[in-house]
C-alpha cells in the first residue's frame, strides 16, 4: 500500500510542476489544465502516507516535504480565483446608466448540438446587447435567425471545421473586420460598437485551435494569436473587450502572458473559476471561456449559464463604462522578457 501511494504520490508531483517547463508541445502544456484535479488526489495521498508511514527512512520525509511543496503551489495557483484575493475589475454600482454599460454573452455551441431553441430562448431572457457565439456553422446560423429582429447589426462567418463565428450586436457597429492571425482557418473578430452614450468600445470575439492531438501538436499558434490580439488591445484608441473560447485556462503561462501584453483585467479575479468545459464531467472542468476588460470598465455582474447541450457552458458579464484610477494600476505589465518570447513564438510560427 505504501509502495502504491508512493508511486502514486511521485506521479501527481511531476505532473502538478512539468508544466513549467517552456515546451509547446500538447502533451506538456495540457498539464497547464487540471490544478484543481491534482491538488485534490495529491492531498488525500499525502494525508494516507502521513498516516501509515512510520517514517523510518529518509525518504519519507522527502516526499512529505515535497507534497507539501507542491500543494502549497497549486493554492497559491488557485487563490486570484476565489474571494481570497482582491478584485482586479473593481465593482459597479447596480444603477449603472444604460448608456454607460455592455451586456455580453458567450458560448461554445458545439457544432454537433441540436439544442438551439434552449439557447434561443436563453438569449430571449438574459437579454444581452452583444452575443458572440463560436463553433457554429451553417445550420446554427440558420437556426438563430431569429435573433435577427432584436439584433439588428450581424457579423457572420460560419465554417464547417469548428471555428465559425456568429455576432450579433444591439448596439451599432461602427465597423469590423474577420482576421486570420495565424491560421487562414480559424477567424477572429474585430469591431468597433458604439454605446447608447455614443462612446466606441473595440470587441475582439476569439477561438483560437487548442494544443490537442486532434488539432495542433503544439501550443504555438494558440499562443500566437492570443499575443497578437493582445498588442491590438494595447495599442487601441478605445476601451476594450475580449472575449471567446481561448482553448486556455486562466492561470497558464500563456494566458498571463496575454494579459501583460495587452494590459487588460480578468474580472474572475477575486471571484471564482466560472468554469465552462467541460459541461457534461464535473470532474473535469476549467475556464476556458473568458472576457477581459480594458481598465476602464467596472464589473456589474458576471456568471456561468445553465448548459444549453454543449460541451461548454454559456458565460455572461455586465459591464459598466467607469474609469479608475486604480483599475489602471491593477493591470500586469510586460516585461523585456516577456516581448522577447511573444517574438520568439511570432517566429516558430512561420518556420
Amino acid at each position: 500500500m505504501l509502495t502504491f501511494l508512493l508511486a502514486f504520490g511521485i506521479f501527481l508531483i511531476v505532473a502538478s510542476w512539468v508544466h513549467l517547463i517552456r515546451y509547446e508541445a500538447w502533451w506538456i502544456r495540457v498539464f497547464d489544465f487540471p490544478h484543481l484535479q491534482l491538488v485534490v488526489p495529491l492531498a488525500a495521498v499525502t494525508i494516507a502516507y502521513a498516516v501509515l508511514a512510520n517514517f523510518a527512512q529518509i525518504g519519507d520525509y522527502v516526499f512529505m516535504a515535497a507534497a507539501a511543496v507542491t500543494l502549497g503551489y497549486h493554492l497559491y495557483r488557485i487563490r486570484p480565483y476565489t474571494a481570497l484575493h482582491k478584485h482586479q475589475v473593481l465593482e459597479a454600482a447596480e444603477n449603472a446608466t444604460a448608456g454607460d454599460s455592455v451586456r455580453v454573452l458567450i458560448f461554445n455551441v458545439f457544432m454537433e448540438n441540436r439544442r438551439c431553441e434552449e439557447f434561443l430562448e436563453m438569449v430571449g431572457r438574459i437579454g444581452a446587447d452583444v452575443v458572440l457565439v463560436v463553433e457554429t456553422d451553417a445550420y446554427w446560423q440558420e437556426k438563430l435567425r431569429p435573433l435577427e429582429q432584436a439584433y439588428p447589426y450581424r457579423v457572420s462567418h460560419p465554417l464547417d471545421n469548428t471555428y465559425g463565428l456568429l455576432f450579433y450586436s444591439q448596439l451599432p457597429v461602427v465597423q469590423h473586420e474577420i482576421n486570420f492571425f495565424v491560421e487562414d482557418d480559424v477567424p477572429s473578430l474585430h469591431a468597433h460598437l458604439r454605446l447608447a452614450s455614443g462612446r466606441v468600445v473595440e470587441f475582439y470575439g476569439v477561438h483560437p485551435r487548442p494544443p490537442a492531438p486532434a488539432e495542433n501538436d503544439r501550443s504555438t499558434e494558440r499562443d500566437v494569436e492570443l499575443i497578437q490580439v493582445g498588442k491590438r488591445a494595447k495599442a487601441a484608441a478605445h476601451p476594450v473587450i475580449v472575449a471567446g473560447d481561448l482553448n486556455d485556462v486562466a492561470w497558464s503561462h500563456t494566458t498571463r502572458l496575454f494579459q501583460r501584453i495587452s494590459g487588460l483585467l480578468d474580472p474572475r479575479i477575486g471571484r471564482g473559476m466560472f468554469n465552462t468545459f467541460h459541461a457534461k464531467h464535473w470532474l473535469l472542468r476549467w475556464p476556458l471561456d473568458h472576457v477581459f476588460v480594458s481598465h476602464h470598465f467596472k464589473l456589474i455582474d458576471m456568471k456561468r449559464l445553465p448548459n444549453c447541450g454543449s460541451d461548454h457552458f454559456p458565460i455572461y458579464v455586465h459591464l459598466r463604462y467607469a474609469p479608475d484610477p486604480e483599475s489602471k494600476e491593477n493591470r500586469l505589465e510586460a516585461e523585456a522578457e516577456d516581448h522577447a518570447e511573444a517574438r520568439e513564438k511570432e517566429m516558430k510560427v512561420h518556420e
